[in-house]
């Protein structure tokens, strides 16, 4: 049975991200089903005041986007052949205020982050590893796909990245002028850059149409715009950066290896006019890495990110400072508000950020010497957390969402605080039922609390309960992976519990469980479904647990540690043998973080106390929790489970396999089986009733 609820999340346009001006310009990026119903295209919709104003349509999806306060909106796009398949590599474009977008740059491998300022685009690119510019770069590329070679050769770690490989190519950033009339400029030929036609986007007052590109055949030179120069990068792999507004400077985060550390990030200063050698900000140690932030608005300072590293003895810790250029030296901001707000700029003396607070969101504003900044809006009286935060125009503009208000533009006015919705391109999702709070108390005496959403009516309900993922993170915001909505039109109360190592509730909240993650974590999730089944509205007899990532290790340490109290637990994407875990997975911080707690909270040492049926779930492409422990769980729960398999040799237990997706479901077809499994695996162990087979699921 497909449910109405579930079609209608799915199908939903969503709000996918943010961009602004400093002078006021914002334009939203929607997401939505294609024209097949089968994955998601995202287009740009101009916010003009009270009206919303569509930037682009057609088949191809728009990636990265920036913009330029002339009106002028600058994006990267892939052309939809006549198979109906995206192109490789997305295209460059440039869409004036009025009229037809026109491609201005081309490349093998195409673009990734764009950034604008002062006539001056910087973009990261991979590049041939053997490369030195854009023509080298195109004529190796092309000599390796002629000889049909998939090899990558790595000399560090990791060797790919949550989904997808790394190598051979290097990423870098490259810098290009805009020409002063970029729309009649007349475009080179760049030599030896092979030809990828790709899709236009164009607009008039209303709506826009593709324009092909076109080209004499495959390999002729690509006619450019824009001619990009690579900067010179320091050793390591680009992890984030940023750009002042000047166009004379970035700050780039470079990963690395460093005494007998993986993977640390190394903070440094380069110089977009080529004419400096990167420069070394901030070495990072093995206690402490840095990352980049927003320069000011005049270029004199920088927010950065001072990262404790979580290991053995410590646990992890964020602290931004705001550095000064010219000396070296750095300040904490806010040091007594014990909170971990993402900050921007208000002006050269002012800063506001957003972050979690008590299982919502908080904006707050303040000064570079001030001991904390004061919330400024959000707090525990309301149900929103805030996203996306910048400021455009003199006011705040951030994407606002809730657990039951999906995400939306907003204004936040710097000096009241007020909250005014913006229109909104994308579409609110109706969701049945109240949502309210349960509160509980840990074996050491802190104040725990969850979101409980509950179907309409009396009940009793059955209830399942979600574990968050993370293990740093805060069930606080809408989510399109993990949505209560359906559960709950189909009749499931859920608990959504933020335990120790939650965010939004101080550091001592991460320090409680931060090295016993099968601990003070699981009692206080207990704690918080104790009080929950104890309500009338609940039926205590008929629960079920569930978890993703983090919250799937959560379900794994449940299933072997609380018998039959559950019916059946869900796990995805979960970490089964912490131990090989650690030297399979992308994230070079975890094996040595758990080398002592593998021994006490690994989940599948308790295989054999498991007595409930079990739904696995994993994608292929996931290399954040890798199959393996997807495929180590399943045999496991074959062969040395409580209840493995049946006289007949069945077992209760099921794997919902994705071979073509990573750590989360993003495809809207399997999205939609995702969903579907899960209730009717609920369906058939909480409530006893008998599931139909999706015929998608073959």
């Amino acid at each position: 049975m497909t449910h109405r609820s579930i079609t209608a999340l799915l199908d939903a346009r969503r709000l996918a991200g943010l961009e602004t001006t400093p002078g006021g310009r914002i334009v939203a990026k929607v997401s939505a089903p294609d024209a097949k119903g089968a994955s998601y295209r995202s287009s740009l919709v101009e916010i003009l005041g009270d009206s919303l104003l569509p930037l682009t349509r057609g088949s191809a999806s728009v990636g990265s986007v920036v913009l330029a306060e002339d009106g002028t909106t600058l994006f990267t796009a892939r052309r939809v052949g006549e198979d109906g398949e995206e192109a490789d590599d997305a295209q460059l474009w440039a869409l004036p205020p009025r009229g037809e977008a026109r491609e201005i740059a081309s490349r093998p491998g195409g673009f990734g982050g764009l950034h604008l300022t002062d006539g001056v685009l910087v973009a990261e690119i991979d590049v041939h590893s053997q490369a030195s510019d854009e023509a080298e770069h195109a004529r190796l590329s092309r000599e390796r796909s002629k000889a049909e070679v998939s090899a990558a050769l790595h000399d560090g770690f990791p060797t790919r990245h949550w989904d997808h490989d790394l190598g051979p190519a290097r990423s870098v950033l490259a810098v290009a002028a805009l020409p002063e009339d970029l729309f009649t400029a007349e475009a080179t030929a760049a030599p030896d850059q092979s030809v990828s036609p790709d899709q236009s986007a164009s607009t008039d007052q209303s709506l826009s149409a593709d324009q092909p590109a076109s080209a004499d055949d495959d390999d002729a030179p690509r006619r450019q715009v824009l001619h990009f120069r690579h900067l010179e990068m320091p050793p390591g792999r680009l992890s984030a950066w940023s750009v002042d507004r000047q166009g004379r400077r970035a700050l780039v985060a470079m990963t690395d290896s460093l005494d007998d550390r993986l993977g640390v990030g190394r903070l440094y200063l380069l110089d977009l006019t080529g004419t400096q050698a990167p420069q070394l900000l901030r070495d990072a140690t093995n206690e402490v890495e840095f990352w980049p932030g927003e320069f000011s608005p005049d270029g004199t300072h920088a927010l950065i990110s001072r990262e404790r590293t979580w290991t053995q003895t410590a646990s992890a810790r964020s602290r931004t400072e705001v550095l000064d250029l010219a000396t070296g030296e750095s300040q904490e901001i806010w040091p007594e508000l014990d909170r971990d707000p993402h900050l921007t700029w208000v002006d050269a003396d002012t800063l506001v950020g957003a972050g979690d607070d008590e299982g919502r969101g908080s904006v707050w504003i303040g000064g570079l010497g001030d001991a904390a900044g004061r919330r400024l809006a959000g707090g525990p009286d309301q149900e929103l957390s805030f996203a996306q935060l910048t400021v455009a125009g003199g006011t705040a503009v951030a994407s606002a969402s809730g657990i039951a208000v999906a995400p939306h533009p907003v204004r936040i006015d710097l000096a009241s605080g007020e909250v005014a919705d913006l229109p909104n391109p994308a579409d609110a999702v109706e969701q049945p039922g109240p949502l309210t709070e349960v509160s509980a108390t840990a074996q050491d005496g802190t104040a725990l609390r969850a979101w409980l959403r509950l179907p309409a009516g009396e009940g009793p309900h059955p209830l399942v309960v979600f574990a968050h993922g993370g293990p740093w993170g805060s069930w606080n915001a809408w989510t399109y992976r993990w949505n209560p909505g359906p559960f709950v039109d189909a009749g499931y109360a859920v608990l959504l519990p933020d335990p120790a190592i939650s965010t939004g509730y101080g550091q001592e909240m991460i320090d409680r469980g931060q090295h016993e993650l099968g601990g003070a974590p699981f009692t206080d999730i207990m704690a918080l479904a104790d009080a929950t089944v104890a309500r009338a509205d609940i039926d205590a007899e008929h629960t079920a647990f569930a978890g993703g990532s983090y919250g799937g290790y959560m379900a794994n340490w449940v299933a072997g540690h609380t018998g039959d109290r559950f019916r059946c637990v869900v796990t995805h994407a979960s970490l089964w043998d912490t131990a090989s875990m650690g030297r399979t997975t992308d994230n070079a911080g975890w094996e040595r973080s758990m080398r002592e707690q593998n021994s006490r909270f690994n989940p599948k040492d308790e295989v054999a106390e498991i007595q409930v049926p079990m739904l696995v779930i994993h994608g292929d492409k996931d290399y954040r929790v890798p199959i393996a422990q997807g495929h180590a769980l399943w045999y496991d729960l074959h062969e040395f489970s409580a209840t493995p398999r049946d006289e007949q040799g069945r077992t209760r237990h099921r794997f919902l396999y994705f071979p073509d997706e990573g750590h989360w479901i993003t495809g809207r077809g399997n999205a939609q089986v995702w969903y579907e499994t899960f209730l009717g695996f609920l369906d058939e162990h909480v409530r006893g009733t008998a599931w139909d087979r999706p015929a998608t699921l073959g």
